[in-house]
C-alpha cells in the first residue's frame, strides 16, 4: 500500500475521469437544490443565495448611492443587507480593499439574482479558459471543473474563480507576456493577502517588466478609486481593518474551521493569539525561503509557479476554504511538469489529496479538529523543498 502511495500508480486516467464526472454531478445537484429550495432571495435556511456574494452586492449599492465608505461600517452594511434580504438575514461583512468596489458597484446595477448568476458564470468561464491555457487537454479541463473548490465557490457566491484566473495566468505568462502578466497580478490587489510573496518571486526571477507593470496597474486602480469615491474611502478601509483583524481573524468570527491557515490551526487547538501569530510568522518565513530558492533555481517554470501559489496560500493568516480555488492552477501546472519530466516520489498522491481536500476540509476541521487544508499546503511545500534538494 505504501509503495502505491509513493508511486501514485493507483491514480489512473479512468479513475480520474469517473470521479471527475461524479464530482461535477454533485456540484450541479447542489446548485440545483439551492435554487429549487429558495424563497425569494434566500435559500431554504434563510441565508442569502450565494451567501458571501450578498456583502458584495450590498457594498455595491452603497457605492452606487454615493456613500461607498458605509460599506466599511459594520452597522451600515448590516442594515443594507437586512433591507435587501430581510430582517432575519445573517451579517456578511465587507473586508475588501476599495478596488473591489468597482466590480461591486457594476454588479449592483442588476437585480440581485441576475447579478449573482452573471458574476458566477463570467468568472467560472474565465477560470475554465485559464485552466485550458495552463494545460490544454480535455481530461485536464474536466478535472478543473470537477475540483471540489468549484462547488464551494458556486454555493457561496465567492470570487475564487477570479483569484485563480489572475494568479494562474499572471504567473504563467511572466516569461512570454510580462506586461499582461503584470497587469493581471496588479488586479490581484483586490485580494492583497495572496500577493505578499509575489514581488519576492519577481525580484528573484528578474521579471522587472512585469514588476513595473503590476505596480502601475495598482497605482492606476488607486487613482480611479480616489476619483470615483474620494480619498475618504481609504480612511474608511484602514479604520475597518481593526474590526477585521480582531473580530474576524483573532476571535474567529468567521469560524476557525473555515480558515485553512497556520494561524487558524493554532487558535482552533486552543493556542493564544500570540502563539498563533508566532506560528504563522514561522510559516511565512519558510514560505518566503521556498519562493526565493525556487525562483532562483533552474526548476521548470511550471514548478516555480505551482510552488509560489502554494507559498502564497501558506503565507497569509486569513484564507477561507473556498480560497483554496487558487490551488487549481498549481495542481494543473505541477501535473503538466510531472507528465513531461516525471513525478518525484509521493507527488501524485499528494496532488490527489490536495485536489479532493476542499470537499471535506471544513467538515474535518469542524467535527474532528483536523486542519487538513493547511496540512495539504505544508505537504506540497515540503515536496517543493524536496525537489530543490534533489536539484
Amino acid at each position: 500500500m505504501l509503495a502505491g502511495v509513493r508511486s501514485g500508480e493507483w491514480i489512473t486516467r479512468q479513475r480520474i475521469a469517473v470521479y471527475s464526472i461524479i464530482l461535477i454531478c454533485v456540484t450541479l445537484g447542489s446548485v440545483i437544490a439551492l435554487a429549487a429550495g429558495r424563497e425569494g432571495l434566500n435559500d431554504a435556511r434563510g441565508r442569502p443565495l450565494g451567501t458571501d456574494f450578498s456583502n458584495v452586492y450590498a457594498a455595491g449599492t452603497h457605492a452606487r448611492a454615493g456613500d461607498a465608505a458605509k460599506a466599511y461600517e459594520p452597522a451600515a452594511q448590516f442594515a443594507r443587507e437586512k433591507q435587501i434580504f430581510g430582517r432575519n438575514t445573517l451579517f456578511f461583512g465587507w473586508h475588501y480593499p476599495p478596488f473591489f468596489l468597482l466590480v461591486a458597484g457594476a454588479l449592483a446595477a442588476l437585480p440581485y439574482l441576475w447579478a449573482l448568476v452573471a458574476y458566477q458564470l463570467t468568472t467560472l468561464t474565465l477560470y475554465a479558459r485559464a485552466q485550458w491555457v495552463l494545460r490544454p487537454h480535455k481530461l485536464a479541463l474536466l478535472t478543473a471543473i470537477a475540483f471540489p473548490a468549484v462547488l464551494m465557490n458556486l454555493t457561496h457566491g465567492h470570487n475564487g474563480f477570479l483569484t485563480a484566473t489572475l494568479l494562474g495566468l499572471g504567473l504563467w505568462w511572466l516569461p512570454t507576456r510580462p506586461i499582461i502578466a503584470g497587469v493581471l497580478l496588479g488586479l490581484l490587489a483586490y485580494k492583497p493577502q495572496f500577493g505578499v510573496l509575489i514581488p519576492l518571486a519577481l525580484v528573484a526571477g528578474m521579471h522587472g517588466r512585469a514588476f513595473a507593470s503590476a505596480t502601475l496597474t495598482v497605482l492606476a486602480l488607486a487613482a480611479v478609486v480616489m476619483t470615483l469615491f474620494g480619498a475618504e474611502i481609504w480612511q474608511a478601509f484602514i479604520a475597518s481593518a481593526t474590526f477585521t483583524r480582531q473580530v474576524v481573524l483573532e476571535q474567529g468570527g468567521t469560524g476557525f474551521h473555515k480558515i485553512s491557515t497556520m494561524f487558524a490551526w493554532v487558535r482552533m487547538w486552543g493556542g493564544s493569539i500570540d502563539q498563533a501569530y508566532a506560528a504563522q510568522l514561522l510559516v511565512q518565513l519558510l514560505a518566503a525561503l521556498l519562493v526565493w530558492r525556487l525562483w532562483r533555481s533552474p526548476q521548470s517554470h511550471e514548478i516555480k509557479v505551482a510552488g509560489l501559489i502554494v507559498a502564497c496560500l501558506l503565507g497569509t493568516p486569513y484564507m477561507l476554504d473556498y480560497d483554496l480555488m487558487a490551488l487549481a492552477p498549481a495542481i494543473a501546472l505541477w501535473v503538466r511538469a510531472g507528465l513531461r519530466d516525471g513525478f518525484h516520489d509521493y507527488e501524485k498522491s499528494a496532488l490527489a489529496f490536495a485536489f479532493i481536500m476542499p470537499l471535506f476540509a471544513r467538515m474535518a476541521a469542524q467535527h474532528a479538529l483536523l486542519p487538513v487544508g493547511v496540512w495539504s499546503l505544508l505537504l506540497l511545500s515540503a515536496l517543493c523543498f524536496k525537489r530543490l534538494r534533489a536539484g
